[in-house]
């Protein structure tokens, strides 16, 4: 055999060892099964305490987000207690999330408002961070962008129309997972996601 056939031999073996690297590294991926892989759009809002809060202070953390508004008066409230309750079960597992609820109100959703809100459901609000600080149309195109989420407030209306679900979010903002937040919320689950990718 020619020394220059031994040199495209390498290289075919090369290659196929790359290919086959990716292939591997990407069925490992994040250990979540069908995992979604959405990208957080990169933002930077207000908290319930009136801080500045971005996807930079999130970065390198595990984190839970939905969408809620306080005026709510069908699916928020049990979303809301079950964010609580979930809450509470992550520091009962010594798991270290963040959870982030983007008021899909913000208008009426100032920062204390949502203080008050929140203080309801939670006496912890150190790792909960209700957002708010931006217009309707930049909510509706950061969940549509990030989450593949409605949100549409009708116009006359003061209910919005938003989605129910609770999203897991790795530590490089990467959305792996939805759950149904209202009803049936597998609380058992989402720990045990939270679990696989920490």
């Amino acid at each position: 055999m020619r020394i220059k056939d031994v040199g495209e031999n390498v290289k075919k073996i090369k290659f196929l060892v790359v290919v086959a690297l990716i292939f591997v590294l990407a069925a490992c991926g994040s250990g979540i099964p069908n995992a979604l892989n959405y990208e957080v759009s990169d933002f930077s809002y207000v908290n319930q305490n009136g801080e500045d809060f971005s996807l930079k202070d999130l970065e390198g953390k595990v984190w839970i987000a939905d969408m809620i508004f306080t005026n709510c008066d069908t699916v928020c409230p049990p979303m809301s207690a079950h964010m609580a309750k979930l809450q509470g079960m992550v520091k009962e597992e010594g798991l270290d999330v963040e959870f982030v609820s983007f008021s899909v109100d913000p208008e009426v959703d100032t920062p204390e408002v949502l203080k008050e809100y929140a203080e309801g459901y939670s006496d912890d609000l150190s790792n909960w961070h209700l957002l708010t600080g931006y217009t309707i149309d930049e909510i509706t195109v950061f969940a549509k962008d990030s989450f593949k989420a409605l949100v549409a407030k009708p116009e006359g209306q003061d209910q919005v129309l938003h989605v129910i679900k609770f999203y897991l979010v790795d530590q490089n903002g990467t959305v792996l997972k939805e759950y149904n937040g209202v009803e049936n919320t597998p609380y058992e689950e989402i720990l045990a996601d939270i679990k696989t990718i920490q």
